[in-house]
């Protein structure tokens, strides 16, 4: 459960200690709703978790123009235990720094131990730069950050099918730890209409080692969506998307064992799990209050 306070900032508000603006709890993988409540329109709000920065923006629909919005990404593998949130506001002539106490909550995800043929596991030479030259891609699109959001609803799931609980899996091939599987895997028949989560623009397109055939799509302030292993791409580096239109269809391109959708986010670096962004009511509408987001 996540514990949420909003803040009235009043002028010459002063540094206190740590944690005193309130606090909020979620599971690794989650994304938390940070909501910030100042007299007036401040200039910037961002904030600061755990090395990663946090974007705000303007709550939608609100009619108060001092009321903005956070998502703080808890990513898979930070460590459990309390950590600080600091927020920032600059509404000149003042500025104002806020401290919240996040507590990150173990999720205690499975481990699978896969025993395989040593040429499924490792790579050759020339495998091995194509990896690497496609990871660097990734990281540049991963790496933009929008300054608006683009969403003006909540997120949706992007295809009907089974999900397997594979965000978080910790993976041991033939005694050796791999990257834990982050993001979620929907099994649904080759061809089924995937569809854009949310509102966005298509930032690359791709058909690499391991993903396959995949979709980046830009939801702003530094939030992306992710679909691997299709078997057709619909749409083009560039193209604006909507919520819920066809961006391609389920397949098994890449290093995948039958037809689904790898579907992934990525929250200004922190790996969640995609059902938890969700169930967060981004739509602007009723009041900012304690929410229930995780079992």
């Amino acid at each position: 459960a996540a514990s949420v306070f909003p803040v009235d900032l009043q002028p010459g508000t002063q540094r206190e200690p740590r944690g005193t603006d309130g606090s909020f709890s979620g599971k690794q993988g989650q994304v938390l709703l940070v909501p910030i409540a100042t007299e007036r329109a401040p200039a910037a709000v961002t904030g600061q978790f755990l090395g990663r920065r946090i974007p705000f923006y303007q709550r939608p629909g609100s009619g108060v123009p001092g009321e903005y919005l956070g998502l703080l990404g808890i990513d898979m593998q930070d460590p459990p235990g309390t950590h600080e949130l600091i927020v920032d506001v600059h509404s000149p002539p003042e500025d104002v720094r806020l401290s919240y106490n996040v507590v990150v909550v173990d999720k205690h995800f499975p481990v699978q131990k896969l025993t395989l043929p040593k040429d499924k596991v490792e790579l050759g030479k020339q495998a091995l730069i194509r990896v690497k030259a496609e990871q660097r891609q990734v990281r540049r699109v991963l790496g933009l950050v929008s300054q608006e959001p683009r969403w003006a609803k909540s997120f949706i799931a992007p295809v009907e099918g089974i999900t397997s609980g594979a965000f978080g899996r910790r993976r041991v091939i033939n005694g050796r730890p791999r990257n834990p599987h982050s993001g979620e895997d929907i099994a649904a028949p080759t061809g089924a209409n995937v569809f854009a989560t949310n509102d966005g623009i298509v930032r690359l397109t791709v058909d690499h080692f391991f993903s396959g055939k995949g979709i980046f799509v830009d939801h702003g302030l530094g939030l992306h969506s992710m679909y691997f292993h299709l078997s057709e791409i619909s749409v083009v580096e560039g193209q604006l998307v909507r919520r819920g239109e066809v961006i391609g269809q389920v397949g098994a391109s890449g290093r995948a064992t039958g037809p689904h959708l790898h579907w992934g986010i990525r929250l200004n670096g922190a790996r969640v799990d995609p059902y938890s962004l969700t169930t967060l009511p981004l739509d602007g509408t009723g009041p900012l209050a304690a929410r229930r987001t995780e079992d």
